[in-house]
This record gives C-alpha cells, sequence and structure tokens, in this order.
C-alpha cells in the first residue's frame, strides 16, 4: 500500500466509526424514551381512573323530565248538547254559527215540535184561567152560603189541576228548545235546519278561553308525577313553546288514546291522564284536539 493511500483509509474508518456513534446514541436515546414512556403509563392510568372515581358521572337533562304525548282540549273537555226530546227530533232551527262564543243558558236550536208545544201551553193557559175564574166565584158563593162545600172543593181541584196541566206542557215546549250548557265557543256543528238530531249531539262546544294539555303518562313513569310540576309543551303547529303547571294526575289507568306517527308506536300501552294547566291559552283556543309533545319536570 502507498503512503498516498493510508490517510484516505484513515479518514474513511473515522467516518465509518463516527456514524457508527451517532446511531448507537440515536438507539439509547429511543430506548430510554421508550422505557420513560413505558413507566408513565401505569401511573397515568391510575391517575385517570383515580378522576373518573372520584369525579360524579354527569346528569342528562333528559333524566331530569318525564317526555309523552297529549292533546289540547278545552278547560271542561269538549262537550257535546244532545237534543233533550225523546228520539231526538229534527232542527227547525239553528241560532249559531260555528266558532261563535255564547253564552249558559243561550238557546242554540229550536226543534220542530215547538209550535205544537206552544199551542198546547196557549190552551192550557187559557183553561187555567178560567179554573181561576170558576175557583174564586165558587168561594164568594161559599163565604154567602149559596153554594155547598162540595162545589167548592171541585173548584179548588179543577183550578190545582189546570195549574200542573200548564206546567206539564211548559216543560214539554222547553224540551223542544236546545240551550247552551257552559260558556264557550261552539266547535263543530252536527245537525243543521232540517236534519234530524243523531248519537251525535245537535253541537260540539268547549271553553276555549281556558285550555289545557291532557298528557298521556306511561304507567310506569306516574309515581315521578305530582301536582304543581312545571311542564313544557310543544309542537311543530305552534309558534314557540308555551308551559303549564300540572293541575290534577288521572286515577285510572288506560289505553293510549294518542298515538305516535311511528308505524310501531305500542298502540296498546298502559297511560295515565295528566292535566295540564296552561299559563296562557292565546295561542291555543283555536287549537282543539292538537297532538303535542310533553316534558314534565321532576
Amino acid at each position: 500500500m502507498s503512503a498516498r493511500s493510508r490517510p484516505v483509509e484513515l479518514v474513511g474508518r473515522t467516518a465509518r466509526f463516527r456514524s457508527e456513534l451517532n446511531d448507537g446514541e440515536k438507539r439509547h436515546v429511543t430506548k430510554s424514551r421508550l422505557i420513560a414512556r413505558r413507566g408513565l403509563v401505569p401511573f397515568l392510568t391510575a391517575g385517570i381512573l383515580a378522576v373518573c372515581v372520584l369525579m360524579p358521572p354527569p346528569v342528562s337533562g333528559e333524566e331530569n323530565r318525564i317526555s309523552c304525548l297529549g292533546r289540547l282540549e278545552p278547560g271542561l273537555g269538549v262537550v257535546r248538547v244532545a237534543s233533550p226530546a225523546v228520539g231526538g227530533g229534527v232542527i227547525a232551527s239553528l241560532e249559531v254559527t260555528e266558532g261563535e262564543r255564547v253564552k249558559r243558558g243561550k238557546i242554540l236550536a229550536t226543534l220542530d215540535e215547538h209550535v205544537l208545544r206552544s199551542t198546547d201551553v196557549a190552551r192550557l193557559d187559557a183553561e187555567l184561567a178560567n179554573a181561576q175564574r170558576e175557583a174564586n166565584r165558587m168561594r164568594s158563593l161559599s163565604q154567602r152560603s149559596v153554594t155547598s162545600a162540595a162545589n167548592l172543593d171541585k173548584a179548588e181541584i179543577d183550578l190545582r189541576i189546570a195549574q200542573a196541566n200548564l206546567e206539564a206542557a211548559r216543560a214539554r215546549l222547553e224540551l223542544t228548545r236546545i240551550r247552551a250548557p257552559i260558556d264557550g265557543q261552539i266547535l263543530e256543528i252536527h245537525a243543521r235546519e232540517g236534519e234530524r238530531v243523531t248519537s251525535d249531539g245537535v253541537l260540539e262546544m268547549g271553553e276555549t278561553h281556558k285550555m289545557v294539555v291532557v298528557a298521556e303518562v306511561y304507567e310506569t313513569d306516574i309515581g315521578a308525577i305530582a301536582v304543581g310540576q312545571r311542564a313544557l309543551i310543544r309542537s311543530s303547529a305552534l309558534a314557540e313553546p308555551i308551559r303549564g303547571v300540572v293541575g290534577r294526575v288521572g286515577l285510572k289507568i288506560g289505553r293510549m288514546d294518542v298515538l305516535d306517527t311511528d308505524p310501531v308506536a305500542k298502540a296498546d300501552s298502559r297511560v295515565v291522564e295528566v292535566r295540564i294547566d296552561l299559563d296562557s291559552s292565546d295561542a291555543v283556543s283555536g287549537l282543539t284536539n292538537l297532538q303535542v309533545e310533553v316534558e314534565i319536570e321532576r
């Protein structure tokens, strides 16, 4: 080997030595870091577990509410006004229209027998007047001992019979008038002029100025419901949710009346009806029987 090639060989060996040294240091550093990381894992795991044990689980808002379906109703429910006459009768005149607000006692409709019953009242009223005059005459004659006590008694009996007949005729006349049983709004008319009143009644009405929600609460949740709890009512038909308070908890378990749009909804679910009095009825007075979603605070 020449003297010129020896320095080149020494330079090459020095470079390889430095490269091997650097690689060894890197492997040493990587191994040290790996050991350090592996040593920290148990401590980090233990710390996380300790935090999970010490910190209570978060409370979901849904756990503080009971959700169910419900429907809007007037304060006393929907009142179906029937005909007082036997057999229903035929409507001679209808005095109201749908949407009209009426006071209790207002005549809603008149049956076709009204004219006949009015004639009976007029006839019996005349008979009563005649019996009254005869009784007065017999009293005057009796005081002068011109007639017998038997004739006076007969006149008094005829007078009482005439009075009873007139009262009965007036009662029959009243049966031809259909009056409003409550203050409220006419919701739907079932029988109009010339139509016979059926089992559906003449019309439906309700206290729409004081609406309520009838919520159907599952029997498994009813134990958490009490009078005075606040409730939130939602529907796509409402511009914004409305609020109310539980006013009454039903005493009977029955089947669901308000069904969800889900085709697999439990139509045979057992529920209890809970009445919720609304803070305001302004936004829902015209939405009787609207299905709503109810959330009752525990």
